[in-house]
């Protein structure tokens, strides 16, 4: 299991150097099925990053760590509160690889939950200290609890307040962003 004080301390550190400095920064957004936090963070991540104008240089995926709606569509509810704010809902769900943390700068799961199940698929101890990360950790005034709650077994309500954290966490992200990838 993952000491989250442990976890704490790490998530706090800056987004890390790309592995490819000629590439484009590979970020996956990841949740427990893909339907919900997940796709909504990287609506609107990529949302943000095309208005600060690094659209192409940072390229966004999202996944779940279980298999329960691969292959289908954003819930409803996630897709209604992004559609009313203004965000696309294109979407279709699938489980992380753990050979994706070879591919991808940065991965950033939703929860504690979320980020013990991908430290255990991480390849090695250096894999997820350095390129894994709590999402919500990038907005300011988190403390100790930087999650995104999962909104799945609530009301409506649930997705407004997930969306108004994970809008935080992508402003906050984006900034760091702009500071790494402006400096390359």
């Amino acid at each position: 299991m993952i000491d989250r004080a442990k976890w704490v301390t790490v998530v706090r550190m800056s987004v890390p150097e790309p592995r490819d400095p000629l590439g484009p920064y590979r970020i996956c957004l990841v949740c427990l099925g893909n339907i919900c936090r997940s796709p909504m963070a990287e609506q609107v991540l990529r949302t943000d990053l095309e208005r600060a104008g690094l659209g192409e240089a940072v390229v966004l995926d999202s996944a779940g760590t279980g298999n329960w709606h691969i292959g289908s569509g954003m819930d409803e509810r996630a897709a209604a509160t992004l559609r009313v704010h203004g965000y696309p809902t294109e979407h279709v769900a699938r489980v992380f690889q753990p050979a994706w943390f070879a591919e991808r700068d940065l991965v950033l799961a939703m929860d504690t939950d979320n980020l013990a199940d991908l430290s255990r698929l991480a390849p090695d101890e250096e894999a997820a200290r350095t390129r894994l990360r709590l999402f919500r950790s990038f907005a300011p005034g988190t403390g100790l609890h930087p999650e995104v709650p999962d909104p799945y077994y609530g009301g409506d309500d649930g997705f407004t307040t997930v969306l108004t954290m994970i809008e935080s966490a992508s402003k906050g992200l984006t900034g760091e962003l702009a500071m790494l990838l402006a400096a390359d």
